[in-house]
């Protein structure tokens, strides 16, 4: 086979030929890595594309022409049906345009094409130019919300893990301070059977929910069952719980060891009420709304925690005997006949889950916030859960995504994450993106899109390879922003794009035309020198916060906490790159300290000169108030700059070395919420945020763009 050809082949796959390295050079993508990444999409290179009259979709936009030309030759009969389920028809001959002389709203419409006995179908969606946006930020006014991970709250009343109790609490402490909204890590399902995968980045499913945030005390059957009243009561659960309560971090098996067991006692007593009742009927109907998808999770779920009992492939599908490994296969129908109430345990699970979010949500509009909560969808779902085993010809498991080498990571980043096959997604008219959408858009104002280049491409990793040796595959974007801008609509749901790292020319545009709102940290705003940007040049359209998951706190950041951390755990093994960083953090350091100065953000008497200069609570407050003063719509900060923390969330690059994803809060939401330096702290952030201001076309001046990391 000719180089040529393996090229071309390559391209018809959307395999970019090459990419920027972290030398700033354009490097070419090696012929092992287009044979490896063609044959994880199983597409052999020699292959000749079908031709069909019609692709299986065409996405439009409302008030352009819907332009169709039958490919092929002769003539054919066509049919048009709307989503409402009116119908037209006609004749058309091959090479000139479909005249359906009807417009066509926004919606998804199926055209049928026929001849000769075959037919061939065309998904037509038409779509909105934009995404939704709340009125508020229409009409000028700037928010502000708490972004928070939900399992790092602390309580009276949970269960060692921040829960949807404590999410509710959250919602109206926020709310009645003047916050429009909580933003939340991914709260995507994971593993009841493996709890110590915690990570909200690598969910078994990221269309279903993760029941460690139940709130168990509020669950009606627990605080109606005998039973489940004398285990809570007992000396060896309150001995547990006070366990699970005084950590650090989040204990996540005995947290689910605890709320498995009370569920499990709570549960015959859902299965006693009568199916006239109303929340039996209730339960019913979410379960036939959920379908296959809701089915299958929860078979996942019960057959992988019937196996991990039997301590047979605890990590995941990809481990389990042969025998339960497809989905689809006899031994799995057979397991689900047997052990049907174990699978509705778990519907019953999700549904209790669904209802306490979905309580959450209500009280946000009870409390009239502009936004209420926003939700994070992740990137893609790990390779061993619920949504590749059942549905693994949507996915090219024989490839992981992540992040080319750079500056902060040599090696480059592998997420351990399966791509979708962007082919198989359009063969199915978008419909597994479209439903992705709507799980995530259902119950929430806003849903932040993160790494939303992968709306138009990801870095794939052949199996068993180095970060390093892979390429970027091409996403069909234009398309994907159109059917994200009419879910948007449909769900009154805003959109907001994390858009940090190596962000593609091509896309910015796009993101900001199709109405995404940008995702802008304060420690990346700054110039080549560390000239900081003004509050009044952040761009409007746009998301402005401290930090992220990934990054440091404002104590962490300032006092390099990150850096010496990330060195004792082997992050930085280059002592010259650890060396440029700290001499970078020492500029930044002073360049935030000049800009406070020049906005006034400090008291006048507060040094000038930042070395040996220490986080102070008038140096915390004023960044967060210089940031609060940006011209971008929405303000997100996190709980751990009012508490003055300092370890991080997540050290990306680590796994077993950091205790990711499990640092709680300092103090609980009560104490939290009766701080009154707290209080005086978010009186003063809602009244910077009061001032109202239109949205400026002027274009931002150019940052230098920062890398991407996990």
């Amino acid at each position: 086979m000719e180089d040529k050809q393996l090229i071309e082949a390559a391209r018809r796959a959307g395999i970019l030929d090459s990419f920027i390295n972290m030398a700033d050079e354009v490097e070419t993508v090696s012929d092992d890595t287009r044979i490896a990444l063609l044959a994880a999409m199983g597409r052999d290179p020699q292959d000749v594309e079908d031709v069909t009259p019609v692709p299986p979709v065409k996405v439009f936009t409302a008030g352009k022409k819907v332009l169709i030309t039958p490919a092929g030759s002769g003539e054919f009969t066509w049919q048009l049906t709307l989503e409402n389920g009116d119908q037209t028809q006609g004749e058309t001959h091959s090479g000139n345009l479909i005249n359906f002389t009807v417009s066509l709203p926004t919606g998804y419409h199926q055209l049928t094409l026929s001849q000769n006995g075959q037919a061939w179908a065309c998904r037509i969606i038409v779509v909105p130019p934009r995404c939704f946006e709340p009125r508020a930020l229409r009409e000028g006014q700037k928010l502000w919300g708490a972004t928070l991970q939900l399992y790092t709250l602390r309580s009276e009343n949970n269960w060692g893990v921040g829960d949807f109790g404590d999410l509710k609490r959250m919602v109206e402490e926020v709310g009645k301070r003047g916050g429009a909204f909580v933003g939340l890590n991914p709260i995507h399902a994971l593993y009841p059977a493996n709890p110590l995968s915690a990570s909200p980045y690598s969910p078994s499913s990221r269309r279903w929910l993760n029941l460690t945030y139940i709130d168990v005390n509020a669950v009606e059957e627990f605080a109606a069952s005998s039973l489940a009243q004398s285990w809570w009561h007992s000396v060896e659960t309150h001995d547990a719980l006070l366990q699970a309560r005084s950590t650090d971090y989040v204990d996540y098996p005995l947290v689910m060891k605890l709320k498995s067991a009370a569920l499990k006692l709570a549960w015959p007593l859902f299965g006693e009420l009568p199916e006239a009742s109303l929340r039996k009927r209730d339960f019913r109907r979410f379960v036939q709304n959920g379908g296959d998808s809701l089915r299958q999770q929860a078979l996942f779920d019960a057959l992988h925690t019937h196996l991990r009992d039997l301590d047979l492939g605890q990590w995941g599908w990809p481990v389990w005997p042969d025998a339960y490994r497809d989905a689809k296969g006899a031994d799995v129908a057979e397991f689900s006949e047997r052990y049907a109430s174990e699978i509705e345990f778990f519907m019953w699970q999700q549904w209790l889950a669904h209802t306490q979010f979905s309580a959450c949500y209500q009280r946000s509009v009870e409390l009239e916030m502009p936004i209420g909560l926003y939700r994070d969808l992740a990137v893609g779902v790990a390779e061993g859960g619920a949504e590749t085993w059942s549905d693994p010809a949507l996915y090219c498991l024989n490839a992981t995504i992540g992040a080319p080498p750079d500056i902060l990571g040599p090696q480059g980043q592998n997420w351990g994450l399966p791509p979708i096959d962007p082919h198989e997604m359009k063969a199915r008219a978008y419909q597994p993106f479209i439903d992705l959408l709507r799980a995530n858009m259902a119950e929430c104002g806003a849903l932040r899109i993160d790494h939303v280049m992968g709306l138009l491409r990801l870095w794939w990793i052949p199996a068993d390879q180095e970060a390093g040796s892979g390429a970027y595959v091409r996403y069909p974007l234009e398309d994907l922003l159109g059917v994200l801008a009419l879910e948007s609509q449909r769900h009154q749901c805003m959109v907001i794009g994390e858009d940090l790292g190596t962000v593609p020319k091509e896309i910015v545009a796009s993101l900001r035309d199709s109405g995404v709102y940008s995702y802008k940290v304060l420690y990346f705003e700054h110039d080549k020198t560390f000239t900081y940007r003004p509050p009044q040049d952040y761009v409007a359209q746009a998301m402005a916060t401290v930090t992220t998951h990934d990054l440091p706190t404002l104590r962490g950041y300032w006092e390099g906490g990150d850096l010496t951390l990330g060195e004792s755990l082997g992050v930085y093994p280059d002592p010259q790159v650890l060396e440029k960083l700290r001499g970078e953090r020492e500029r930044s350091k002073q360049g935030l300290l000049n800009a406070l100065h020049l906005q006034h953000c400090v008291p006048k008497g507060t040094s000038r000169h930042t070395e040996n200069m220490p986080m102070t609570p008038d140096l915390n407050r004023g960044l967060q108030c210089y940031l609060a003063d940006s011209a971008s719509a929405l303000l997100g900060l996190q709980p751990e700059d009012w508490l003055d923390m300092d370890l991080p969330v997540n050290v990306p690059g680590t796994n077993t070395e950091y205790p990711n994803w499990r640092r709680k809060l300092t103090r609980t939401l009560e104490d939290m919420f009766g701080d009154k330096h707290i209080d005086a702290l978010l009186s003063d952030l809602n009244q910077r945020r009061q001032v109202v201001s239109a949205p400026s076309a002027k274009p931002s001046p150019s940052l230098p763009l920062r890398t991407e990391r996990r």
